[in-house]
């Protein structure tokens, strides 16, 4: 299926590792450019290398998305270099266990700005060139902001938060064309998550038994499996889906855990 991706430029905050990684990939290989958003210069270029040469169009810059500023010369030095901006794709984020035992109320902001603020702040400077284009929004978000984790107050706020912006961003830009969705990942497999596996005494019990409340098929998402939605909704396939929240996630989220 033709995604009518050519031609079109797209941001990918934390687009150089994992589950940002498969979305500038996948983006590349449909025939866009993407811009690799995110704090590691060398990481950031070894992602649009890899795009390269498997003949795809990228290129990066490096910014600390806590800094409202550095999110206006983001979209600026995207539009100055492509003349454009048909998508931004929020997906840096961590979940840095901030809660509500052991935290601090000003742990508790850093969470929020880390994990919320800036996607506000991108989108707001975006809004102008999205307007042009009749672009869209597509945020990254988490099962926690529905499902709970415990010890992790800051990140299931954000997430949270990232939800409700998407329902009220999607009203908001119903007069511009602008479509904005969130797409849910629950347990995905990336290299992030290998090396927190490691950290257990059995990695291999954690695993199994982490991999045994996924309903569908008993293991995990991939970064792909995540990049095939979010690329999807960047297109014009989707044309008609805004204001939703979308899980990609093996049932995780909301079917019955007996399920497993």
């Amino acid at each position: 299926m033709d995604l009518h991706l050519q031609q079109k430029v797209f941001i990918v905050t934390g687009g150089a590792k994992g589950i940002g990684a498969a979305i500038s990939k996948t983006l590349a290989e449909e025939g866009a450019s993407v811009v690799i958003a995110g704090r590691d210069k060398n990481d950031n270029q070894k992602m649009v290398d890899e795009i390269v040469l498997a003949k795809g169009k990228a290129t990066s810059h490096t910014i600390e998305l806590a800094d409202p500023e550095a999110c206006k010369e983001l979209i600026q030095f995207t539009v100055d270099k492509f003349g454009r901006l048909d998508g931004l794709i929020n997906n840096a984020g961590v979940n840095d266990g901030v809660s509500i035992e052991e935290g601090s109320p000003e742990a508790f902001m850093q969470s929020i700005v880390k994990n919320l603020s800036h996607i506000y702040n991108l989108t707001h400077y975006a809004l102008p060139h999205l307007k042009t284009s009749k672009g869209v929004v597509i945020n990254i978000g988490s099962k926690v902001a529905e499902t709970g984790q415990g010890r992790t107050s800051g990140y299931a706020a954000s997430k949270g938060g990232m939800n409700a912006l998407t329902r009220e961003w999607a009203a908001a830009f119903l007069p511009y064309g602008i479509r904005v969705n969130t797409v849910i990942p629950a347990e995905v497999w990336t290299p992030l998550y290998a090396t927190w596996i490691k950290t257990f005494e059995n990695p291999d019990a954690k695993l199994k038994e982490i991999t045994s409340k996924i309903p569908f098929e008993q293991r995990f998402t991939t970064s792909e499996e995540i990049a095939n939605m979010v690329v999807f909704l960047a297109s014009d396939r989707s044309s008609h889906t805004t204001g939703q929240i979308i899980y990609v996630d093996g049932g995780y989220t909301h079917l019955d855990r007996s399920l497993t």
